[in-house]
């Protein structure tokens, strides 16, 4: 694993303890907003379902300062251009993302809202009310079942992330309905959709096998519909995508370039 990611970890440790001083009786959640049947009404309409990312950083570079008044208008012009769900990253020394800005977007758009963020304990959970959280099998490892099951407790969705075929094996024994490919390797921070290419069509075996139904998200290194093209072709149910729309200076047009893609 990266020396990045490790260090946010520690990182994440250390926001957890802080939490767990913290900590006060859980407060009961909101009903969910239904991903996966946005998900499928995206699909009858023709349209790709694109998760799009309020994203302020990455551990490599800044993309600009998002407060929670400019996350909630960031979000509405995702929305406004057929996103089927906002991902928000909540990550706050790495990616430079904050609670407030997850709060602000849930409160301004009426689609699902996913945090993102390195999950590693039960008190993250219940800091905040939204519809999806994302859980990553190689910070987790075997660890993800039992959190899967605990998110799926408190009317969550948890989108499970993985990169390889041994984390694909180990989510696929879970109880999670949505899978993330993420194209960045964990080691090389390299990013290649042929990650994408290669775990979905395995994904969908294993379905048509044993008569279940998995949502496949390709995560990361998508830049434009070429990209979108490619990975729905190998099975791919949605994308989600932050970089390449913040950064294009025009998130509603980005946004629904992707969306569009299929057209």
């Amino acid at each position: 694993m990266h020396s990045v990611i490790q260090d946010i970890i520690r990182s994440t440790e250390e926001r957890v303890r802080h939490i767990e001083s913290l900590r006060e009786d859980k407060k009961p959640y909101k009903e969910k907003r239904d991903i996966v049947a946005a998900i499928d009404r995206k699909r009858e309409e023709g349209m790709v379902a694109v998760i799009a990312e309020v994203k302020p950083a990455s551990p490599r570079r800044k993309l600009r300062e998002i407060s929670p008044a400019d996350a909630g208008t960031i979000a509405r012009q995702m929305e406004k251009a057929g996103a089927v769900a906002i991902s928000v990253l909540t990550e706050p020394q790495f990616f430079m993302g904050s609670l407030d800005n997850l709060l602000s977007v849930r409160k301004s758009v009426n689609i699902p809202v996913l945090r993102k963020d390195f999950i590693i304990s039960e008190v993250q959970t219940e800091e905040l009310d939204t519809d999806m959280i994302l859980l990553i099998v190689g910070v987790l490892g075997e660890h993800i079942r039992e959190m899967v099951k605990l998110v799926l407790e408190k009317n969550m969705e948890p989108l499970v992330e993985i990169h390889n075929e041994v984390e694909l094996d180990i989510a696929l024994k879970t109880d999670a309905r949505m899978i993330g490919i993420n194209n960045r390797d964990l080691n090389t921070l390299e990013t290649e959709i042929g990650t994408t290419l290669r775990l979905a069509p395995i994904i969908r075996k294993y379905d048509a096998d044993n008569g279940t139904r998995h949502f496949i998200i390709s995560e990361s290194g998508i830049t434009g519909a070429d990209d979108v093209r490619k990975v729905m072709k190998a099975g791919a149910d949605g994308i989600l995508v932050g970089t390449s729309i913040i950064e294009s200076g025009d998130v509603y047009a980005k946004t629904k370039e992707l969306v569009e893609a299929l057209k």
